[in-house]
């Protein structure tokens, strides 16, 4: 029986359903119903009727219920991740990692409401001023378009529904039409939790159903995670909204003489190859100092020869399948271009469908396709450098500029660092793929425009009024 949509409030089947395949067996897994023109006319008109009632309801009625979400989303850790496991195949045990990681989104988003506030701000600077009074308060700017991707399907639209019920603000999420469930179940736990009609609809429907709610007048805040392309198309479209955009990368990271080589290679093995690479912020470019890079190449390829692919439910498994056969094309035949232009393999194996063997390159051309887009599969390049700079600037010869890392001990270096590299995140003595749901996350240049984490993610969703008031 297909699962039927989440429409502000009320579970609603619609007649016409897509069928979920695993992307490991490519067998059906699951069956969702979609929305229709019908249904998100009527999501956006609920959404829009119940802006301003939600937007008064008590601070802590509105962490009540992030604070039940998140104990329904814990009780449920192993239904949700064995749904992500199945439709967007990521490895079980990464998956249950990506569901504890939403539990403490929305716990995150609870705990800020104590420290969510109005500013008073002292206006009363001269004797046309004095006893005035200004303070500027903080408002939800009103309905929240949220589109998510298929890599993280539960945390990242946690990402962007919990700081919307945190600030009060209605959400209508699109999921990725890959792997739903999770957020279908997520809306059971949301209505479960006790959240009012029209605060959230799950909408799965087609891409253009989803620029049409993206881009409606009545939504006042457009929150995409995924593809460049589509990110910056609608954000050209939505004329009248308020856009954040979390896009990709193309992480780079700077391994120096002097750092812990074997825990260099064990994180960026990790980072370079979880999920079959399929993480905007896993490493892709690695740059190791001269006189440490055969040491650290031999330590890095032996953590990855070490890493198992296979079955996603296999609980060993680290590495699953590309989401699709296009994704997997698309990868091999940017490996092939690499090659064919003078690229070393130092490690790979033949693609079996969407099950790719990690590859780690060398002496790749700076402007190869590898070097310069994301690839987002399992794929590294490491090349090594002489001079400091240079690797800096190599790490900034890109148009993307999500997170970066740096490894070593030398604080004139990681200053440096700090000052000189274009990213949102710098990650020093850790991979690059490292992050917590608090800290502002978001990018740089082509990889996007504002941030998420909890209390970055409520200021984006929320606009400033002041109110004065004036003497007697």
């Amino acid at each position: 029986m297909a699962r039927p949509i989440f429409l502000a409030g009320r579970f609603t089947e619609t007649g016409t359903t897509a069928v979920i395949h695993s992307p490991y067996s490519g067998e059906p897994v699951a069956e969702v119903a979609q929305a229709g023109e019908r249904e998100i006319e009527e999501a956006l008109a609920r959404a829009a009727g119940a802006r301003l009632t939600l937007a008064s309801e008590p601070t802590g009625e509105r962490r009540g219920w992030l604070t039940a979400i998140a104990q329904g989303i814990s009780g449920r850790l192993e239904d949700i991740a064995r749904s992500i496991a199945l439709e967007a195949g990521k490895p079980i045990s990464q998956a249950r990692g990506e569901v504890r990681r939403a539990v403490e989104t929305f716990t995150l988003a609870a705990a800020e409401l104590a420290t969510h506030r109005d500013e008073v701000v002292p206006i009363d600077l001269d004797a046309n001023s004095a006893g005035y009074r200004c303070v500027v308060r903080s408002v939800p700017a009103g309905v929240v378009a949220a589109i998510s991707p298929f890599n993280f399907p539960l945390n990242l639209a946690a990402h962007k529904v919990a700081p919307a019920i945190a600030v009060g603000a209605p959400v209508l999420l699109k999921p990725p039409p890959q792997a739903p469930t999770a957020t279908l179940i997520l809306a059971e736990i949301a209505q479960q939790a006790g959240l009012p009609e029209g605060a959230l609809s799950v909408l799965p429907c087609s891409n253009a159903l989803a620029e049409k709610l993206a881009t409606d007048p009545r939504v006042r805040v457009v929150s995409f995670t995924g593809s460049a392309k589509v990110g910056w198309h609608l954000r050209g479209r939505a004329e009248r909204a308020r856009v954040v955009l979390e896009l990709g990368g193309n992480a780079a990271a700077v391994v120096c003489a002097d750092a812990d080589l074997d825990h260099a290679a064990q994180r960026l093995a990790a980072s370079a190859f979880a999920y079959a690479g399929q993480v905007c912020i896993s490493v892709q470019r690695i740059f190791v100092e001269d006189a440490v890079r055969e040491a650290f190449t031999a330590k890095f390829l032996e953590r990855t020869r070490a890493l198992v692919l296979g079955d996603p439910l296999d609980e060993k498994t680290f590495i699953g399948p590309v989401i699709d056969d296009r994704a997997a094309e698309r990868i091999v035949r940017w490996i092939d271009e690499a090659r064919q232009r003078g690229a070393q393999v130092l490690l790979g194996g033949e693609p079996n469908g969407r099950m790719i063997p990690p590859h780690v390159l060398a002496k790749t051309p700076p402007d190869a396709t590898l070097a310069r887009e994301e690839v987002f599969g399992p794929v590294v390049l490491v090349d090594g450098f002489s001079d400091f700079e240079a690797a800096l600037h190599a790490a900034n010869d890109s148009a993307w500029g999500l997170q970066a890392a740096v490894f070593s001990h030398d604080l004139r270096r990681l200053r440096r660092a700090e000052e000189a590299l274009e990213v949102g995140g710098l990650i020093i003595n850790d991979a690059p793929s490292f992050r917590s749901d608090a800290y502002p996350y978001g990018g740089v240049k082509g990889s996007g425009l504002g941030r998420e984490g909890l209390r970055y993610a409520m200021e984006e969703l929320c606009e400033k009024r002041a109110v004065v008031t004036a003497r007697g």
